[in-house]
């Protein structure tokens, strides 16, 4: 009996990089449907519908909070709000291009409830699209308006100098964020009047 030295199995790039949980993705894959990849980072929010193809996942509709400013949004592009318009968004351009039904990649991101994650999803269910969800996890309508960034807003005017220095970025945009749920709500109409059937 001949010898053998020890094997060494290595795992995929991206799996070592600990980019892509590809037991995770299988699962996705296997249930034939589209995906809805929602990605969130400090600044922005990305929602892509991506369906899986032998040559390679092809975009089938995309949407980015970068976007956002087409439609004349002035709050911040990485908060509850920004993410359901982009999911909004993204949830009509995939029905244009034929989309009804998908499954939310959330990849590695921890889930909790009523997270900006599910905001995105809550934005693409809106929107038409049918993807199936745990009851409770999605964010009510008065988180999705900015109606918490608001109160807390009315909290904090007291304090001048810490008000100014949290929304800064609202204030050069000559947007109080006491009006956000307003504003929010002017931009939604905006998206589905010109998206919406």
């Amino acid at each position: 009996m001949s010898k053998q030295g020890p094997h060494r199995w290595v795992r995929y790039r991206r799996k070592r990089e600990g980019k892509t949980d590809y037991r995770y993705r299988a699962k996705l894959l296997s249930s034939g449907k589209p995906r809805l990849v929602a990605r969130i980072s400090l600044k922005h929010v990305r929602a892509q519908i991506i369906s899986p193809d032998s040559d390679g996942d092809r975009v089938l509709a995309s949407a980015f909070s970068k976007e956002l400013s087409k439609w004349d949004w002035k709050g911040y592009t990485s908060n509850v709000p920004a993410a359901y318009l982009v999911g909004l968004l993204c949830g009509y351009r995939g029905k244009d291009s034929g989309v009804e039904e998908c499954v939310l990649d959330i990849d590695k991101f921890v889930p909790s409830r009523q997270a900006k994650i599910f905001a995105v999803l809550k934005g693409a269910i809106d929107a038409g699209l049918d993807i199936s969800h745990e009851d409770g996890v999605l964010p009510n309508d008065e988180r999705c308006k900015g109606e918490h960034i608001s109160s807390y807003a009315e909290d904090l005017k007291a304090d001048e100098e810490e008000y100014k220095s949290q929304f800064g970025g609202y204030l050069e945009k000559n947007l109080s964020p006491e009006d956000l749920p307003e504003h929010f709500k002017q931009v939604k109409q905006a998206i589905t009047t010109q998206y919406g059937e």
